[in-house]
């Protein structure tokens, strides 16, 4: 039996480096649009667009989604999140699974399965995804984060630098791969617990997600356990300049003909 949960999208119209992407058509609709899709397809109880803008929370309410405006001042996702469950007054146990509105090729199915590793094990009150890399190339990009688990499948560490570090196999340039690498991609995909919202806003930023430029690593420097449950692969990257966005209008087109 699934388990209820409900998808907030945070959606900013000031994108640095693509403005008011979230209005920006893809296959004849606003990329929200098919991020709400993507939640609608995952069975989500419960779909809300966070956003500061009121130029999207109109054209959401226009595409029958509902969606609410939110503080500009909130310097994560995370905590955009936080002001909705507060507002709608969700018990601590309830699961909110936060999609960030720039994805709109990531799978129903992915969705679904993060909520539910949440629900799943009672040691963590945020669970995430991650899936095997396969190509070196990829463990030395600093776009692509990494993640180390424990032997139970919570996360050790996440970082842009390659970890953990094969001594055998890791050169300059990069070798192949062996098949049984231990290296795993981050999917920036988070189930969390409301209960652990309301705590992590009041959390001072860490010093290592300063240096990484990664928000999950202030869940772990203040002690607490991410789950990871791994996928079978990397879904399509997510739209952060021009070339994603057409990138992603190509993809869509292939499929649909």
């Amino acid at each position: 039996m699934s388990v209820p949960f409900k998808v907030v999208i945070p959606a900013r119209y000031g994108s640095t480096r693509l403005y008011g992407k979230p209005l920006l058509l893809i296959a004849g609709k606003p990329m929200i649009a098919h991020v709400c899709e993507r939640a609608k397809e995952a069975n989500a109880e419960e779909i809300i667009v966070a956003t500061d803008d009121e130029r999207i929370l109109n054209a959401v309410s226009e595409l029958g989604f509902q969606a609410i405006l939110t503080r500009e001042n909130h310097e994560s996702g995370t905590e955009r999140l936080a002001e909705i469950a507060e507002k709608f007054g969700w018990a601590d146990d309830t699961i909110i699974v936060n999609l960030q509105g720039d994805e709109p090729l990531l799978p129903a199915d992915y969705i679904r399965q993060v909520a539910q590793a949440l629900a799943n094990q009672n040691q963590a009150s945020i669970a995430t995804l991650a899936a095997k890399i396969h190509e070196a190339d990829e463990i030395f990009n600093p776009n692509a984060v990494k993640v180390v688990l424990d032997k139970n499948g919570y996360a050790l560490y996440f970082s842009r630098a390659p970890i953990p570090w094969n001594r055998a196999e890791f050169k300059t340039p990069p070798a192949p791969l062996s098949k049984s690498n231990d290296c795993f991609r981050h999917i920036g995909l988070y189930a969390y617990t409301a209960g652990f919202l309301k705590k992590y806003c009041e959390w001072e930023t860490s010093p290592l997600e300063q240096i990484e430029a990664l928000e999950q690593l202030r869940i772990l420097w203040h002690g607490e356990k991410i789950l990871v449950q791994i996928v079978d692969k990397t879904p399509p990257a997510g739209v952060d300049t021009l070339e994603d966005l057409q990138r992603v209008e190509a993809f869509l087109k292939n499929i649909h003909t």
